[in-house]
C-alpha cells in the first residue's frame, strides 16, 4: 500500500540554494560547537534522562537540542495530538534520519536504531546519550537482545520508539510493519501509540527528505541543509491499548493502518 503523499517540488535555482547554505552552515556550526557541549555536559550530570513520562530536565535538554537542529534545517515543527505519558511503545513511519530528531523534539523516548547510526557525526552521539538501543540488521541474535532490552525498559516505566518498517524507503511507500518488534509491548503490557511523520504541507516533502538512490548519510545531510523551509507534522494517533488487539500481528496491522490513514489526510 502507498500513501498519497505528493512528490516534493524542487528546491529552486542554484542562487536560492546557495543562499540557504550561507545562512544555515553558520547556524549548524553554532548549534554543534556552542549549544551541543553544554547539553552533553548536562546529560552527564545526575538526573533521570531515561524518560519517566518524557519529562524532567534531561529530557528537556534533548527536546530543545533536537528541535533546534530541525530549525537549522528549516523544519518548522508542528505537533498534532498528544503523546501518551508513561511507558509506551511509539511506532512511526520511517522517512529519514531526521525522524529521530523530529520525534525527540516532541517527546523523549529511547529508540531502536540500526548500528550504523552510532558512527554518524553529531546524530550518533545524541542517539547514544538519548538511550538508543542499537541493532545489527540481519542478526537474529542482535534482535533477541534488542527485544529483551525493550521489554526491560518498558517494564521500568520508560518509553521506546521504533520504526517497524525496519528501514527508510522512498518517502512515498509505507512498507509492511514487522510484527515481531511488537512483542515487547505485548510482554510488558503497555500501549502502542502510532505516530505519523509528514514532511511538507500535506506530505509534499516526503520524497525530498528521504534518501535518494545511492545517496549516503553525508550526501543526504548536505542536500537537506540546502532544501527550502517546510513544515513537519508529528501526528500522535489513537493508541492501541493492552488487550485491545489479539497478538502482535494484529497490533502491527492496526498501527500501520492508522499511520497510512493519517498520511492520506489533507
Amino acid at each position: 500500500m502507498r500513501s498519497t503523499t505528493v512528490p516534493s517540488v524542487r528546491a529552486g535555482g542554484r542562487l536560492a540554494r546557495a543562499g540557504r547554505y550561507v545562512l544555515r552552515v553558520p547556524m549548524l556550526l553554532w548549534h554543534a560547537l556552542v549549544h551541543l557541549p553544554p547539553v552533553m555536559l548536562g546529560l552527564m550530570l545526575p538526573g533521570d534522562l531515561r524518560d519517566r513520562g518524557g519529562k524532567g530536565w534531561h529530557a528537556g535538554l534533548v527536546r530543545l537540542w533536537q528541535g533546534g537542529l530541525m530549525r537549522v534545517f528549516g523544519m518548522r515543527m508542528r505537533r498534532v495530538g498528544e503523546p501518551l505519558p508513561g511507558a509506551t511503545l511509539f511506532v512511526a513511519n520511517h522517512v529519514s534520519w531526521m525522524d529521530i530528531s523530529a520525534l525527540h523534539s516532541q517527546r523523549m523516548m529511547g529508540f531502536v536504531a540500526k548500528q550504523e547510526i552510532d558512527g554518524w557525526p553529531v546524530v550518533g552521539r545524541m542517539a547514544r546519550r538519548g538511550g538508543t538501543i542499537f541493532h545489527r540488521r540481519g542478526s537474529q541474535e542482535s534482535l533477541g537482545g534488542v527485544l529483551d532490552a525493550m521489554i526491560a525498559r518498558l517494564r521500568e516505566g520508560r518509553s521506546v520508539g521504533v520504526f517497524p518498517e525496519g528501514r527508510t524507503r522512498d518517502g512515498v511507500e509505507v512498507g509492511p510493519f514487522h510484527a515481531r518488534i511488537f512483542m515487547a509491548a505485548v510482554e510488558a503490557g503497555v500501549p502502542v501509540q502510532p505516530v505519523a511523520l509528514r514532511y511538507g504541507t500535506g506530505g509534499e516533502g516526503q520524497r525530498a527528505v528521504a534518501f535518494q538512490p545511492r545517496e549516503n548519510f553525508l550526501q543526504n545531510f548536505l542536500r537537506l541543509l540546502g532544501e527550502p523551509a517546510r513544515p513537519v507534522e508529528v501526528v500522535f494517533l489513537e493508541p492501541v491499548m493492552p488487550g485491545e488487539a489479539d497478538g502482535r500481528a494484529a497490533i502491527a496491522r492496526i498501527a500501520r493502518e492508522r499511520i497510512v490513514e493519517a498520511l492520506r489526510a489533507p
